[in-house]
């Protein structure tokens, strides 16, 4: 299905497909899933939410790289970076290596204990109203990635003046320096962030009336899950009333 042009109505009515997409999406993500990991949508206090979280069963334990040096053996989850490489039109690697940030804490877990190992966010109007929840946004990622967890971001709006090269660059600056600019006829961003001892990202712009591609959804080091953004998307749009799918479908 191509994707609408959501500037068109109401960030309420966003926010109504934005409750559905991330319940589909949910659905999708523990039916691909492998049995130690698990999906919950949930809301992350600080400004980014409703999520998708991605959680490891198994509290407590450090992830080390699957398939490690001297292991002889492949035994890690969803595809692997180096084969498989996700198809997306920009990637970024952080110069720097953050050892001195990878101590053994976990600044967010789930309520039950489980370790948060990657979060799945659809960007809000809401998020680049006001420099204050674009910083808070922003932060949070940054945060997110300092921590070892993996990043997904949905952003289907175009830039504000406040994010004039998209919501990638927003979070890439807080990182490292950065001259990435958005395509001019594509000025919407989807991106993923792999965070381990080297960050990267993949970058992948899109533009109202094109179908969403397929993006990575890192678990482990080198390893992700592709996500199936289209389909998710298309099953939503369905539960959006009927009055407003006709006006988003307007030519």
């Amino acid at each position: 299905m191509p994707i609408h042009d959501w500037t068109r109505v109401s960030p309420g009515i966003f926010h109504h497909f934005h409750h559905e997409w991330i319940s589909t999406l949910n659905r999708a993500l523990n039916a691909d899933l492998p049995g130690d990991y698990y999906a919950l949508a949930e809301q992350i206090a600080g400004g980014m939410g409703p999520d998708v979280l991605t959680l490891e069963a198994r509290s407590g334990n450090e992830l080390e790289p699957s398939g490690a040096a001297g292991s002889g053996r492949d035994d890690g989850v969803g595809l692997l970076l180096e084969t498989a490489p996700p198809q997306v039109q920009f990637t970024a690697t952080s110069a720097v290596e953050r050892y001195s940030q990878r101590r053994s804490r976990i600044a967010i877990r789930h309520s039950s204990g489980d370790r948060v190992v990657a979060v799945l966010e659809i960007v809000s109007p809401g998020n680049k109203s006001s420099r204050h929840a674009l910083r808070s946004f922003v932060e949070k990622a940054v945060e997110f990635l300092d921590s070892d967890v993996h990043l997904l971001i949905i952003d289907l709006f175009p830039p504000t003046p406040r994010d004039p090269q998209g919501i990638h660059r927003a979070i890439w600056s807080e990182i490292e320096e950065t001259d990435f600019e958005l395509p001019h006829d594509r000025r919407l961003t989807l991106v993923a962030y792999s965070s381990w001892e080297t960050k990267r990202a993949f970058i992948q712009p899109v533009a109202v009336h094109e179908t969403l591609p397929d993006m990575p959804l890192f678990v482990e080091p080198g390893r992700y899950i592709p996500v199936h953004l289209d389909a998710t998307y298309t099953t939503a749009f369905d539960a959006v009333p009927t009055r407003w799918r006709e006006e988003l479908e307007v030519s």
